[in-house]
């Protein structure tokens, strides 16, 4: 089996995922073209050199449908050689579609490929695609659907995580968001984002809310009471999990992920076409995993997936110098790190994406590239990238500094 290695890693700012958001203007196709011209660019690329582009897309419909990667690669006057998919593991699929990436070049079937994502939550709204999962009442009687806010408020009452506790994780995430920012930690990834006459539109990540303070968050209401209380989704929940009581709502919008557009893209390839290309590798793909997890806590998949992606690297938690782990909600990665016994001072130290916000398709490689930047910064030999995902999935990855 070949070796896969991380050549390059761009990502645009987030934007707001509101119609007053700097970059609601922008078309999807259209970040998801910038950040492949850059990283043409950026590498000096030969495009028939690239062998696939998978892009994760969470709600491929409307503007964001029809093979949106493929699309993509043809406004980026890619080489009409270049093959381009896209694909749908809900939060996870910008980070699968870097993994899928790997594993055709580990495979041997391709030399250099793209993996990465994109989502416009300004212009096509989350779960407008449907699905039979929460809208056939069949199938979600039977599965014991709940949507994803009451899965974050049973894992913080389950595990014992107070509003305070939540609320102060996500002080930290601003905090280090705005430290991340004034210290110039993202700036080797970022593209910014032009318009059609080349001005900038965007060139920060313009969700964050640096200011905020505990007394602030407490005064927010709970986002998943309505839901949980009134449409009796605690009631559902509480059938799964018989053993709770109740549920204690403490998710907010101030410590959850936030709505916002953006994209991402990693470049792959083995070893002998980056020399051939006169590319260096940053970081070796040890390892990747996706696993099931329990759907109506839904939540909880990134430590089996963890667990699996160390198995195969003959790894143990311990290895991990560096975690990153989707701040979809604050109660995932405390429970995360409550699991495994991981120091706060190792996981998401650049702050997450309830600062920043979680463009869904996209997030997976983005994070990524946040990983494998902080990797590089502090000399640290592993880093573990991971998100939880929609219907009980988690899916992880190991990255190995060269």
């Amino acid at each position: 089996m070949n070796d896969a290695y991380i050549y390059d890693s761009a990502r645009t700012p987030r934007g707001r995922g509101r119609s007053n958001g700097s970059l609601h203007e922008v078309t999807p196709v259209e970040l998801a073209t910038q950040v492949l011209k850059a990283i043409r660019d950026r590498s000096n690329l030969e495009t028939a050199e690239i062998d696939d582009v998978i892009f994760g897309c969470v709600t491929p419909v409307g503007e964001q449908g029809s093979d949106i990667a493929r699309i993509a690669v043809l406004n980026a006057d890619y080489a009409e050689s270049v093959s381009g998919q896209q694909l749908n593991r809900f939060c996870a699929s910008g980070l699968e579609a870097v993994n899928n990436a790997a594993a055709q070049v580990m495979s041997g079937m391709a030399e250099m490929a793209i993996g990465g994502g994109v989502e416009s939550m300004s212009r096509v709204a989350m779960g407008s695609d449907g699905g039979a999962w929460g809208i056939d009442p069949a199938v979600a009687t039977r599965l014991y659907f709940a949507p994803q806010g009451i899965g974050a408020d049973l894992i913080a009452t389950k595990y014992g995580f107070s509003r305070e506790v939540v609320d102060s994780y996500a002080v930290e995430s601003q905090r280090r968001a705005q430290q991340a920012w004034d210290e110039g930690r993202f700036a080797g990834s970022i593209v910014p984002v032009k318009d059609r006459l080349g001005r900038t539109i965007l060139d920060r990540d313009e969700y964050m809310r640096p200011g905020t303070t505990l007394a602030d968050l407490a005064q927010l209401r709970p986002a998943f009471e309505a839901a949980g209380e009134q449409a009796g989704f605690d009631a559902v929940a509480m059938m799964r999990y018989p053993e709770v009581e109740w549920i204690e709502h403490v998710h907010t919008a101030g410590n959850s992920s936030g709505i916002v557009d953006g994209a991402a893209a990693v470049l792959v390839g083995n070893r002998q076409a980056g020399e051939r290309l006169g590319l260096r590798p940053r970081a070796r793909i040890r390892a990747f995993a996706s696993c099931g997890s329990e759907p109506t806590i839904m939540l909880t998949g990134p430590m089996p997936a963890t667990e699996k992606a160390l198995k195969r690297a003959g790894m143990t938690i311990s290895d991990i110098a560096l975690f990153e782990l989707n701040e979809a909600f604050a109660s995932v990665v405390l429970r995360y790190m409550q699991y495994f016994g991981v120091d706060h001072s190792r996981i998401n130290v650049n702050g997450g994406a309830i600062a920043m916000g979680h463009p869904l398709g996209a997030t997976g490689a983005m994070v990524l590239g946040t990983l494998l930047d902080e990797m590089e910064r502090r000399g640290a030999a592993t880093g573990l990238v991971t998100l939880c995902v929609g219907a009980g999935m988690g899916t992880a990855t190991i990255l190995e500094l060269v």
